[in-house]
């Protein structure tokens, strides 16, 4: 393999990887800050039971989950060097505000959390957690912004033989990096939800700490069932700006291939990307993919044979990642909202509570889908419009590629195994008295 194929593979690893740790993070802050809030609100000592228990699995996987950003930030300069350099004057200003402001901020503020039990007055040391968790999903969102920028170049114009920022508020204010941020808050909140009832259910079947368990189970499925519907919600506007701003990532995600009016909605479809074609082509919703689209039934959508060869993304990949993420999506308001239902009977729903056991890994498979239609999608752009991936790559030996693409591999896949491994032993342990 040369240097492009090597680098896309560490930089995909690297995000892969790095993703498992922030989606938790984010939306296990906000729920530790809430039951700390029920705390101090109420006085009830089994919310501070909850903030401690939950918050200590928090900070095991933001601990963990800073090692893979740091690294994933340090590939700009050493395997995407071209692109540091074309691109570097409207990317690096966001990511140097999300390092600076709100990764700080978040990094202190957990750290005054942890040590601030029993030395801060009470709603002191509530402002520190909810501080952590209000940063941490500020950093995410400059992290998005970045990546909308690369989706949806805004705010620039190009000079001296490259792009420079021209209007910072034209580029914070990027619908197409909104939307994904709103989307990513979603599945990470959702997943987070999952993350407390999956656990909750294998306590509950073994009749332990069975009213903390409940009432954690309760908030676990109110936040998913919310963000599970507003994910499906966010989804569905999402689609529309990427068929209007990325029509070929549209088309790669349904394996659309004529350009038509009226385009039908097929709900079985196998692609056959090398013939240009489908060879499965059934079950058809007609009009539904222009309303999917374009929220309109008469509305024109554009097909891959529409699109030059060397200008479409990868239909097999980019098609199966989104369908995964779809069938999932559909999936997680249906269990959350079951759970809701047979809230006062959870212990006799044993079917219910192992299968929610077994929920807690489809999330992160959700989200992993997203990242890959999002970026996979994209290609062979590495910022839309503007460059292309393999004009972007640093020349150096694929040698040298190949044997850090290993060393990330072999360190991530330490680090995954740690975190799942800190996770479930002190997940398992319950919380202290």
């Amino acid at each position: 393999m040369d240097t492009l194929m090597l680098s896309r593979l560490q930089f995909a690893a690297a995000t892969l990887f790095h993703f498992i740790f922030v989606p938790l993070t984010l939306g296990l802050s906000i729920l530790t800050a809430y039951m700390q809030t029920r705390y101090v609100s109420t006085g009830n000592e089994l919310y501070k039971r909850m903030a401690k228990y939950w918050g200590k699995l928090f900070l095991i996987n933001f601990a963990l989950g800073i090692v893979t950003g740091i690294t994933l930030e340090f590939q700009f300069g050493t395997n995407w060097s071209r692109y540091s350099a074309y691109v570097g004057d409207v990317f690096g200003p966001l990511l140097a505000i999300e390092a600076s402001v709100a990764f700080f901020l978040e990094s202190t503020m957990i750290g005054a959390w942890v040590f601030g039990w029993n030395r801060l007055p009470k709603k002191l040391h509530l402002a520190t957690i909810w501080l952590a968790a209000i940063a941490a999903n500020i950093s995410a969102l400059w992290i998005i912004l970045a990546n909308g920028f690369m989706q949806n170049p805004m705010g620039h114009t190009f000079r001296n033989g490259r792009a420079e920022l021209d209007n910072f508020l034209t580029l914070v204010s990027n619908p197409f990096g909104w939307s994904q941020y709103v989307h990513v808050l979603s599945g990470a909140f959702l997943l987070s939800g999952f993350f407390v009832m999956g656990i909750c259910a294998w306590h509950l079947l073994r009749k332990n700490e069975v009213e903390f368990y409940t009432r954690s189970f309760k908030i676990g499925a109110v936040f998913a069932f919310i963000f599970s519907v507003l994910a499906v919600v966010n989804g569905h506007f999402h689609g529309n700006l990427v068929a209007n701003i990325q029509p070929a990532k549209l088309a790669a995600m349904e394996s659309h291939w004529e350009t038509q009016k009226n385009a039908p909605l097929y709900l079985l479809v196998i692609p056959d990307a090398a013939n240009e074609r489908n060879s499965v082509q059934a079950l058809p919703i007609p009009s539904g993919l222009s309303i999917l689209a374009h929220s309109d039934p008469n509305a024109e959508v554009k097909g891959l044979l529409d699109i030059p060869r060397e200008d479409r993304p990868p239909v097999g990949i980019t098609f199966w990642s989104f369908r995964l993420m779809v069938l999932l999506g559909c999936l997680f308001p249906l269990l959350s909202l079951y759970g809701l239902w047979r809230l006062g009977k959870l212990q006799q729903s044993r079917t219910y509570l192992k299968i929610m056991t077994l929920a807690i890994p489809l999330p992160y498979l959700a989200i992993e889908a997203g990242w890959t239609v999002a970026e996979v999608g994209r290609q062979p752009w590495i910022v839309n419009g503007i460059m292309r991936t393999k004009d972007a790559v640093s020349p150096i030996d694929p040698g040298q590629v190949l044997v850090t693409l290993i060393a990330f591999v072999v360190v991530y896949t330490l680090l995954g195994l740690t975190d799942i491994y800190l996770l479930a032993k002190y997940a398992k342990k319950g919380p202290a008295h």
